[in-house]
């Protein structure tokens, strides 16, 4: 997250904003400015290492948004593993700078 956070912050504080300005649509209305931090987030070598080494545990955090719509913050053990697996991962030997393609 604080590499999202220091890649794509102008991206992730716009969909953060969404998301609490809107607790029972942020789905629908948030969509673009998720796929705007997606955008921002896949091609950063860092974080798609991490995506790898975590996909499980996100896809459960995904999944628990859509179970739950209306109450996004019942999710929030799922943050929690997906941080710590996101701080466990071994990211020696990934380049911190993406490289242009």
């Amino acid at each position: 997250m604080d590499i999202t956070a220091k890649y794509c912050n102008k991206e992730m504080e716009a969909y953060g904003s969404c998301v609490a300005s809107n607790p029972s649509t942020w789905q629908s209305k948030c969509h673009e400015l998720k796929i705007n931090v997606a955008q921002c987030t896949s091609s950063h070598p860092v974080i798609q290492k991490i995506r790898q080494e975590c996909s499980g545990v996100f896809v459960e955090f995904e999944r628990c948004l859509r179970e739950n719509p209306d109450t996004p913050a019942s999710c929030s053990p799922h943050v929690a593993r997906f941080l710590a697996c996101a701080e466990s991962v071994d990211l020696s030997g990934v380049d911190p700078v993406p490289q242009p393609s």
